[in-house]
C-alpha cells in the first residue's frame, strides 16, 4: 500500500543490499520477493549489481547474473558464487564467474591479487566442465581478458 511506497525503502536501509531486501521483505510479507527486489533495484540506478547477492537469494539466477552485468558488482561475490553454485547451477555458476573475470579485467575490486584473479578463472572453468562448455569458456575468457587479468593469466590462456 501507501506506506510501502513511500517508506519501505528509506526506512529500511541496512549495512547491506541483501539485509535491506531482506527487512523490507520481513516487515512486508503481502509484496513478493521479486516486487521488492524490483522496487530496490530500481531506487538504486546505476548499482543494479549490487543487489545480486538478494537476486540470488531468492533463487532468482537469471535475474541476479543480468544485475551483475549492468553495474559493476564485486569480483569476489560472484566468484564465490561461482564456486558455491556450481554443482547445482552450473550455467549460473559459469556466467558469475565469467562477470567477476570481466570486473576484474576493467579494474574493479578491492585490493585485489593475482589469488583473487587465479580463484575466479578456477572457479569458473570449473562450472564451464560441469555445463560441459569449457572450450567455449576458454574462447569468452581470452577475449574479455585485459589489464591485470591479462597480466596474471597471459602464461596460461596462451596470449
Amino acid at each position: 500500500g501507501e506506506a510501502y511506497q513511500r517508506y519501505a525503502i528509506a526506512s529500511n536501509q541496512h549495512g547491506t543490499f541483501l539485509a535491506t531486501f531482506r527487512a523490507i521483505a520481513a516487515k512486508y510479507p503481502c509484496k513478493s520477493p521479486e516486487q521488492i527486489l524490483h522496487d530496490l533495484v530500481e531506487s538504486t540506478p546505476g548499482e543494479e549489481g549490487k543487489w545480486f547477492v538478494a537476486a540470488k537469494s531468492i533463487g532468482r539466477y537469471k535475474e541476479a547474473i543480468e544485475l551483475a552485468n549492468r553495474t559493476p558488482c564485486d569480483p569476489r561475490t560472484l566468484t564465490r558464487a561461482a564456486r558455491d553454485t556450481a554443482d547445482e547451477e552450473p550455467l549460473y555458476a559459469l556466467e558469475a564467474g565469467m562477470a567477476a573475470l570481466r570486473w576484474l579485467a576493467q579494474g574493479y575490486g578491492y585490493e585485489i591479487t593475482g589469488a583473487d584473479v587465479w580463484s575466479a578463472y578456477d572457479n569458473t572453468l570449473k562450472a564451464a566442465e560441469k555445463a560441459g562448455r569449457r572450450p567455449e569458456t576458454l574462447r569468452r575468457i581470452q577475449r574479455l581478458a585485459s589489464g591485470f587479468v591479462l597480466q596474471v593469466l597471459r602464461r596460461e590462456l596462451g596470449l
